[in-house]
């Protein structure tokens, strides 16, 4: 996402309709490094994940400004106080250098945070890939997120939802059938052939986790759920986000 050392990638857009839809609601505080991306007013808009307990990562996508958003760590249900939260201000947002708007590459942006987070049992840290390690074609991969659970849009859930989807190849992500070529070396897909299950608006920079591993930020889509269409993350992988731990 960086240059700097902190190769990172960003760029996708299911901006403004990003939201899990044909999952289910984990247990309680077991999804650990999920982080709310709120307005100032409390609205969550994106997810992110953190890396240590100074740096969020999240989609470029989601970039509102510094001084227009807010992060909270240890959530569950956004329409419930229960006293885990920990809400923190950003300091700098550094989206990828190469971010395109138009094509969605490189949709990734860090956040380096003014204080950190209290590491504990309701925030933790997400592990990253060996950098140039790709996921193999149909490994099953948990996207979660507090986005439309409707591809039509509708109400977004009050507590985070999380789904299973399978890796799908970039050659047939890439095919005519599909995205015809728009997918990048940057970007994964991830989804059913069928549709039916999907990150959606609202789960925007929010992580796809595979072996433990966050492989994927939620990027962009043609609409959610669809047919032929997976979902598009940006490949983590393909960046160095360990440089983060030099700040």
């Amino acid at each position: 996402i960086l240059s700097l050392s902190l190769s990172v990638v960003v760029g996708s857009q299911y901006v403004g309709e990003e939201r899990i839809v044909g999952g289910y609601a984990p247990v309680p505080h077991s999804i650990k490094y999920i982080v709310s991306i709120q307005t100032l007013e409390r609205k969550h808009f994106c997810g992110g994940f953190l890396i240590n307990k100074h740096w969020v990562v999240t989609a470029a996508h989601c970039n509102i400004g510094v001084k227009n958003m807010m992060i909270v760590g240890g959530d569950y249900s956004l329409s419930i106080y229960e006293g885990t939260e920990q809400e923190i201000l950003p300091h700098i947002l550094v989206p990828h250098p190469s971010y395109n708007k138009i094509t969605n590459n490189c949709d990734i942006m860090l956040i380096k945070l003014r204080a950190p987070f209290y590491l504990n049992s309701y925030v933790s840290i997400a592990l990253l890939p060996r950098q140039g390690a790709p996921i193999a074609e149909g490994r099953l991969c948990r996207v979660s997120g507090w986005g439309y659970t409707n591809p039509s849009g509708g109400q977004i859930p009050s507590t985070l939802r999380t789904v299973m989807l399978p890796i799908v190849s970039t050659e047939k992500c890439n095919s005519s059938e599909s995205f015809s070529g728009n997918i990048t070396e940057n970007m994964l897909c991830a989804g059913y052939s069928l549709g039916g299950k999907d990150a959606c608006q609202g789960d925007s920079g929010g992580p796809l986790v595979c072996d433990g591993r966050v492989y994927g930020v939620v990027s962009w889509g043609k609409g959610c759920a669809d047919a032929q269409f997976p979902g598009v993350y940006t490949a983590v992988f393909t960046f160095n986000l360990q440089a983060a731990d030099l700040f």
